[in-house]
């Protein structure tokens, strides 16, 4: 826990300086840890001295310079930075898998980041009195509200270690002992922890449950929603940074929607040549707004391909197609 902590301390560091943050999940392979530090070209990498022997052959390879985040004095200056971040400036780098398997890097701005955690703190909303679960790795693009959209409003974040995000005894004991508020968690997890037992007093009644990352099958939509008063399912790739949808779940409600745009945010169902599918009628999900991404790290003729001119917005507006 300490380590999660100290990185999270770290992540706010970056982002104060003017940097952008890269997540680097230790229990990778180190293949592709190595072609994600060599790749992004990141000059620096912070880690803590128990984990630097598993991203030994990424420095070698990257030729980045590693701090030990638990072995720096902290001596330095306090005081603001002299700086100014501009909305386009970047945040962060994420990089997911392809078709090909070869990670590829999104490029997301402040902007976007910003626009995300306002819309989600209308809806599915926050309070100065929540309490957040900080459960999902940092290497997925979700971990962004568990971790910022707390902080930035006054409220908790309750942070998981790695083995208690896997043992859902341990979890519900820790929601339960630290009265958690709001969780956040793919089908897959919850599904996991409503497997475990039957015992439904360990998040309270007037809790938030948020479900995001896979499809949301109908029965398991069924018992969150008997488990909480409040049960929303959240879409969105990482290219439009963490969830571009939302919807708030009815128990009567036989097949869980994708739901409405968040924020500033425009869904289009398109068909071939980019036109308008007609209602019933089969077409793909193009993502437009203040979410979209810079574009892939060094792909750009992937970034063309993908991200692509608005033909219902102002001049200079894209769409993600998904």
């Amino acid at each position: 826990l300490e380590r999660s902590i100290t990185m999270m301390v770290a992540l706010l560091a970056v982002l104060k300086a003017g940097g952008a943050y890269l997540p680097l999940d230790p229990d990778y392979p180190a293949e592709r840890l190595a072609h994600m530090l060599g790749d992004s070209g990141a000059k620096l990498l912070l880690t803590q001295a128990a984990l630097l022997d598993r991203f030994a052959p990424a420095l070698r390879t990257s030729g980045a310079e590693a701090w030990l985040l638990d072995t720096e004095s902290g001596d330095g200056d306090d005081a603001n930075l002299d700086l100014e971040i501009h909305p386009e400036s970047l945040a962060y780098v994420i990089y997911t898998s392809g078709s090909t398997g070869l990670p590829k890097g999104v490029m997301v701005r402040h902007g976007a980041v910003t626009n995300f955690l306002a819309t989600m703190a209308e809806q599915p909303g926050i309070a100065r009195d929540d309490r957040v679960l900080g459960l999902t790795s940092l290497s997925f693009d979700i971990a962004v509200l568990e971790l910022w959209l707390p902080l930035t409003h006054g409220a908790q974040v309750v942070l998981a270690d790695r083995t208690a995000a896997h043992d859902p005894a341990v979890l519900k004991a820790m929601v339960a002992r630290h009265g958690v508020t709001m969780i956040q968690a793919t089908p897959s997890s919850w599904r996991m922890l409503l497997d475990h037992d039957e015992t439904t007093d360990w998040l309270p009644g007037d809790g938030r449950v948020l479900s995001g990352g896979e499809a949301l099958a109908p029965d398991l939509a069924r018992r969150l929603t008997a488990l909480s008063r409040e049960v929303w399912n959240l879409y969105g790739p990482t290219e439009t940074t963490v969830w571009s949808a939302r919807h708030r779940l009815d128990a009567a409600e036989s097949q869980p929607m994708l739901g409405g745009p968040i924020g500033n945010t425009t869904l289009y169902v398109l068909d071939g040549h980019l036109n308008l599918a007609p209602v019933g009628v089969t077409g793909e999900l193009f993502i437009g707004g203040a979410g979209l991404a810079r574009g892939y790290w060094q792909r750009a003729s992937l970034s063309a391909e993908r991200f692509v001119p608005d033909p219902f917005g102002p001049a200079g507006a894209r769409l993600y197609r998904t």
